[in-house]
């Protein structure tokens, strides 16, 4: 400690050098602020290492589609009347004019089949078929169809007729599968046989590539999002409208969390120093600890900026932990000093803040290693936007504690004190006071901490996984309303793809005759993004006899059993009340039923796979057919919004059913899609919480271990924190918030920061005792010293903090509000149950004084 003392005093000789160190380094992490990156891709919110997302992506690269963009276009006219059509046309039209659009459809584009009602040979001979963009055209045949096809119904049309879907396509970089996929490739060729040398180098190559791809692509879809959301500007007052799909919720997340960063960090940083000032009337130590989170935070966003690392929705909660940490180290800085002000006046300032640092020393460095264990047990999560949580913050608490011992203790020695000395009765807080109840009504702090722990207990129990996303965002967010509307009117929004197999034993079915006379109509899920080219030329206009040409063995998917089994699948999943949209070749057969005049047998179905026309082939039966592995898809849209859908119940349920009801093996049924990748995470989320909590405790109670040499106080000082750890948890499931990748962080901030407290705690009580063996007056001088420190932390974090729960994004109120909570129960549980724990045990050895 001599030595480092001796060090600082050499340090806060040269202020002016050291001071310019840093101030290069903040301008050059400044010089790297405008890269920093927030990812709010799906990608990052999937489980590492999850073995159905191999499947995802095989399933998805078969049945390709592009991002886009869905508009709800709800006309103060009727629909179909010219009032709505006009300007749904011309708002069509600018919107197809957009760079980054590749195509816009609307109910003006499909096929209308039954308006009126074609023969098949009327299909067959048609050089186009007739959309409501036709003179002509019966438009309230046309609203029949479409309120009542299984094409259309709830899909491009409300089964009411008032609420038409547009789907806006955005243009996709061919590139990014391909660097991605070869991304994958290698990184688990090196989880299993490892790479040479020049496939390390590749795998470095390809990740920066798609890293660098993936950073345009956002940018080029925020700027997409932006010029829709400007055109569609101009035609609210002809209908009411909402932007939803994938891309728009990804920016507005971004943004929300852009604002959060900028508009709350500010408000947080505003209100601390009005809180330091109102603490310390000193604006020495305003300016010691602000100055110090501020070249914190900048020194991490420089770095995060410099080597591309991304924050997500949930990493970038990290920059209001780091002001929680860094303000901490501060204030017990500052603390420290002001004690030695009054205790030794006659000491220099550079004297006295190199004194301070060198008794803060052991204590902080003790709290910083068990924070950082408690941050980094994260990476055991398995999710990555989680681990990359706990590594910046593993990184930005030793920026923040090199910092805090370079910056607190420099400017204590350079700024001037003020002119009035500072008496002994100025310091003054709520800590006085806790003394006396812990000796007076210790057996009431026991007792209360019983049905808290009760309480925990029970609230643990009730704990749940399963959330709604749409409860991210406020009512009032243009996410929230146009998600619940296409929820409620238009088929459901996030996906579920059913693949079944045909039997293990082949299906004997006799070769076909051909039939000339048979059709098919368009059948395609694109509007939700299966598919590019939904509505393209005509489909039969090339060939008079849609069923000439080459035949190849009959599918199984394209017999009579084939299509029972498919037919029964449908029936079951749209039974399910959190089942939306459906679609598969059970739709394409109705139509073509409807076609044909009467069902279809299955020489006609057999036709039906081998004899269609390429174009019509590509939107009426690949959506839905893989004849290379026989295989048919049938996609859902789950109601996301549903307050009863519970995403893990739901998929068992569903596979129970069908696996029940059509008597097929389990191997011959595999669900897919984000609805199940989505649920993995969630399920993932207990263990991993387990995992995590009793990683940290273990970890920490070895470290309290080795710092105080004692079982005993190890065991006192993991008690309060399993108490508030316990309490976020308990309250969550109380109150009902669930537990998701957004707050599966909390209990870790917890512990991190109630580790904090009663590492400086016990650490001061024990220097205390040690002057008299009285545990009782020690219990008094700890209070009045480094319990002050405890305080005036919480009291500035707790305000600060609070300003979050004002935000429109609700993990970042969620975040506020459990972290508020957090604060107060760990400075409790340290400032009343730990000293009465203490007082009970004794565990310090006496004095040979």
């Amino acid at each position: 400690f001599n030595v480092f003392e001796g060090l600082m005093r050499t340090m806060l000789q040269h202020p002016i050098r050291v001071l310019g160190v840093l101030v290069v380094a903040l301008l050059v992490a400044v010089t790297q602020l405008s890269k920093v990156r927030l990812d709010a891709s799906s990608d990052v919110l999937l489980l590492r290492g999850d073995p159905d997302l191999e499947f995802y992506r095989s399933v998805a690269s078969r049945y390709e589609g592009s991002d886009f963009l869905i508009l709800t276009w709800e006309p103060n006219a009727a629909l179909l009347s010219d009032e709505s059509l006009e300007p749904l046309a011309a708002m069509a039209a600018q919107l197809g004019g957009l760079s980054g659009v590749e195509s816009v459809t609307t109910l003006l584009d499909v096929p209308l089949l039954e308006s009126p009602p074609l023969s098949l040979t009327d299909l067959s001979n048609a050089a186009a078929m007739p959309t409501l963009r036709d003179l002509g055209v019966d438009r309230q045949q046309a609203l029949a169809e479409l309120t009542s096809s299984p094409l259309y119904r709830n899909l491009i049309v409300s089964e009411d007729g008032t609420l038409s879907a547009i789907q806006v396509t955005l243009a996709s970089d061919p590139v990014g599968p391909n660097l991605r996929a070869r991304r994958d490739a290698l990184r688990s060729q090196d989880e299993t046989s490892g790479l040479t040398e020049g496939e390390v180098l590749e795998l470095m190559e390809v990740t920066q590539a798609y890293d660098a791809l993936t950073a345009r692509e956002a940018e080029r879809r925020d700027l997409v999002v932006a010029e829709v959301r400007d055109v569609v500007a101009q035609y609210r007052a002809d209908a009411n409208i909402f932007v939803g799909g994938v891309p728009m919720i990804a920016a507005d997340m971004v943004a929300f969390l852009r604002a959060d960063l900028v508009v709350f960090g500010s408000a947080i940083i505003a209100i601390m120093m009005l809180v330091l000032w109102l603490i310390f009337r000193d604006w020495r130590w305003v300016c010691a600890p602000i100055v110090t989170c501020a070249a914190t935070v900048t020194l991490m966003l420089g770095l995060l900026g410099g080597t591309d690392w991304r924050m997500t929705v949930i990493s970038s909660n990290f920059v209001a932990v780091l002001l929680i940490v860094t303000l901490s180290l501060s204030i017990h800085l500052i603390v420290r000093y002001r004690e030695l002000e009054l205790a030794e006046p006659s000491l220099s300032p550079t004297e006295r803040a190199a004194r301070s640092a060198s008794l803060m020393l052991v204590p902080c460095i003790y709290t910083a290693l068990t924070t950082v264990v408690a941050f980094a047990s994260l990476v055991v999560a398995g999710i990555q936007p989680v681990i990359d949580f706990g590594w910046m913050m593993t990184v930005g608490i030793g920026v923040g504690f090199v910092l805090s011992f370079l910056l607190v203790p420099l400017l204590m020695s350079v700024l001037p004190a003020p002119s009035r000395p500072r008496s002994p009765e100025a310091d003054v807080s709520l800590t006085r006071y806790l003394p006396p109840i812990v000796e007076r009504f210790g057996a009431h702090v026991l007792a209360v901490t019983g049905v808290l722990l009760v309480l925990i207990v029970w609230g643990v129990s009730r704990l749940e996984v399963e959330n709604r996303f749409i409860d991210y965002f406020k009512e009032s967010t243009e996410i929230y309303q146009g998600m619940e509307l296409i929820d409620a009117r238009l088929g459901g929004t996030i996906p579920l793809d059913i693949v079944l197999y045909p039997p293990h034993e082949p299906v004997v079915v006799s070769q076909p005759e051909a039939r000339p006379e048979a059709a098919a109509v368009v059948e395609s899920d694109d509007l939700f993004g299966t598919e590019d080219d939904f509505f393209g030329d005509d489909p039969f206009a090339d060939s008079g006899d849609i069923f000439a040409g080459e035949t190849q063995a009959p599918s199984y998917w394209f017999g009579l059993s084939g299509r029972r089994l498919i037919d029964q699948v449908q029936d079951i999943v749209e039974a399910r009340p959190e089942s939306g949209k459906v679609l598969s070749l059970s739709n394409t057969f109705t139509v073509l039923d409807g076609l044909f005049g009467a069902r279809l047998g299955s020489i006609e179905m057999a036709l039906v796979q081998n004899s269609l026309p390429t174009d019509v082939e590509q939107v009426l039966v690949e959506p839905y057919f893989d004849p290379e592995l026989d295989e048919t898809r049938i996609t859902v849209r789950a109601m996301e919004t549903s307050r009863s859908l519970r995403r893990d119940a739901y998929l068992k349920q569903l596979r129970s059913d069908i696996v029940e009801q059509t008597g097929i093996s389990e191997d011959r049924v595999r669900f897919t899609g984000l609805l199940v990748l989505y649920n993995n995470v969630l399920q993932s989320l207990f263990a991993s919480q387990i995992l995590t909590l009793g990683a940290v405790f273990l970890a920490i109670g070895v470290m309290f271990w080795a710092l105080f040499r004692s079982l005993t106080l190890a065991l006192l000082a993991l008690a309060p924190n399993i108490l508030a750890g316990g309490l976020v948890l308990g309250v969550m499931g109380l109150a009902g918030i669930p537990l998701d990748i957004m707050t599966i962080t909390i209990a870790a901030i917890v512990v991190g920061i109630g580790v904090d407290n009663c590492i400086h705690y016990i650490h001061r009580f024990r220097r205390e005792v040690a002057v008299d063996d009285d545990y009782h007056a020690a219990m008094y001088r700890s209070h009045g010293s480094i319990g002050r420190a405890m305080f005036y932390t919480t009291l500035t974090v707790v305000i600060g903090f609070s300003m979050l729960t004002l935000s429109n994004f609700n993990p970042s109120f969620y975040f506020g509000a459990l972290t508020v909570m957090a604060m107060v129960a760990a400075v409790v549980g340290a400032l009343l149950l730990l000293p009465k724990l203490i007082l009970m045990t004794r565990p310090f050895p006496r004095s040979s004084s």
